[in-house]
């Protein structure tokens, strides 16, 4: 499966959306703006986007601690996000979650996890909805190389490969699990082959080619939509700036400049696809036009987050607990109880 005409430009708009609006955190995060960690996607937009672009509205989606990109990459709108960033009222969860543990609704994030793996088990519970609800819903899970050495990741994939679950496991594996190496801490470091042992597909993919990470992201959703099970996907790609933003590694480089600058220089995902678009007869002006509309919005959304209000302190208990049980007590218990 391939692009359409409109998906190709929307893919470049995607992926120059979660660059420019993550350029942007940054410097927000450096004038003090965003509180807590920060955790940039730079360098890895082509594995979130067609990956997202393969699915439907209705599909859901896990994420990570590294995962202002997902909720972009599935079309949602920067304003809110900006100000959930910020921990501001005006935010996608009001401001009580943050870079990390965000979700939003609105485009099918049931959640964002600082767990390493955190993200699959909720991913594979929700498939199972799914199909207990006959829906023809997908959720796609998102999760870094460091997670596949968790017992929730052989748990879920054993249990999604039984059921036939309609969910895609994907491994954005960026090479390294803050600073150790895939080949320091996995025995086994193709991770696709991981798949077999739980009698599911394992796809491995260019993650900086986004036409081809649609295609298998493409496959593996009408496979499971078709009752067929889920598919393990692993997308090769590079984080260009550290585990996370402004943090200091003590101790040797664990990767060399010359590294990071070669995946700058060659291997720059949205650089990649620009010129594939070029080449395939699109304007110039065309592209232009996307990124003057993508400044603009960035721009609009950091306005709209330092313009909103910070939560007020008599609120911090709004959200944190919910009963499913409020308001039925007297048909449990009799009208007797308080």
């Amino acid at each position: 499966m391939q692009f359409s005409g409109d998906q190709k430009l929307e893919a470049y708009r995607r992926m120059l959306r979660i660059r420019r609006f993550e350029e942007e955190g940054a410097r927000q995060f450096k004038a003090g703006k965003i509180p807590g960690s920060f955790h940039l996607s730079v360098g890895q937009e082509a594995a979130i986007v067609g990956a997202c672009l393969a699915l439907r509205d209705h599909d859901a989606m896990t994420g990570t601690h590294r995962s202002h990109g997902h909720p972009i990459g599935k079309g949602a709108h920067l304003d809110a996000l900006m100000a959930e960033l910020m921990g501001k009222e005006g935010g996608i969860c009001k401001g009580r979650g943050g870079s990390m543990h965000l979700a939003d609704r609105s485009v099918g994030i049931i959640s964002e996890s600082a767990i390493v793996g955190g993200g699959i088990p909720l991913a594979t519970g929700c498939a199972f909805s799914a199909k207990v609800r006959g829906d023809a819903q997908v959720t796609l899970c998102f999760f870094g190389d460091g997670a596949v050495n968790q017992g929730t990741f052989h748990e879920s994939l054993n249990m999604a490969s039984l059921w036939k679950l309609p969910v895609i496991y994907f491994c954005e594996n960026n090479g390294y699990a803050i600073s150790t190496s895939v080949a320091q801490s996995h025995g086994q470091s193709n991770i696709a082959l991981r798949a077999a042992g739980y009698g599911m597909p394992g796809v491995t993919v260019d993650g900086q080619d986004v036409s081809a990470v649609y295609e298998v992201a493409a496959q593996a959703v009408a496979r499971a939509r078709a009752g067929d099970g889920p598919t393990l996907i692993v997308a090769d790609t590079y984080r260009f700036d550290e585990h996370s933003f402004g943090m200091v590694i003590s101790g040797p480089p664990y990767r060399s400049v010359d590294e990071v600058e070669r995946y700058k220089r060659d291997r720059d995902p949205i650089a990649l696809y620009r010129v594939k678009l070029l080449e395939h007869g699109v304007n110039e002006s065309s592209l232009a036009a996307i990124e003057e509309e993508v400044a603009k919005a960035v721009e609009r959304a950091v306005q709209f987050a330092l313009s909103s209000p910070l939560p007020q302190p008599d609120t911090l208990p709004d959200y944190m607990f919910n009963s499913p049980l409020e308001g039925h007590y007297s048909s449990i218990d009799g009208p007797e109880r308080n």
